[in-house]
């Protein structure tokens, strides 16, 4: 019984990828399949949504909007204490500028590196090097 629930939670995500990104299918199976082991049914259920926020947070931008921060000139670069990472918000007092044709994201220079971050979260999404 254990396996067939696993398998049919780990169907029904898959199922999903039409509508979701490929990171958040990989990761709420991923999650499920760690959860169901770890704690049966109900963890793979719990692991499922979990690792559908982690693979969402580090999906890539498509590369029309890293060409497009790689562009625009350098701005004076914020300072923060954090260190920048994928998928970790950076402070909110850090002003983002919007990415034209691609609302869901915009970047900032962040010790004096380009940042594309989530504007609703201030997640970031990359780094470019």
């Amino acid at each position: 019984m254990k396996k067939f629930l696993l398998l049919s939670a780990v169907a029904a995500l898959a199922a999903s990828g039409a509508v979701a990104q490929q990171g958040t299918v990989n990761g709420a199976v991923g999650g499920a399949v760690t959860g169901a082991i770890v704690g049966g049914p109900i963890g793979a259920a719990v692991g499922g949504i979990v690792g559908a926020a982690a693979g969402t947070a580090i999906d890539p931008p498509p590369e029309r909007v890293v060409t497009y921060v790689r562009q625009q000139p350098v701005q004076q670069s914020v300072i923060v204490e954090e260190r920048v990472v994928v998928g970790q918000p950076i402070p909110q007092q850090v002003v983002l500028t919007p990415i034209p044709e691609s609302p869901s994201y915009s970047y900032a220079i962040v010790n004096e590196q380009r940042v594309i971050v989530d504007p609703r979260t201030h997640n970031v999404v990359q780094v470019i090097e």
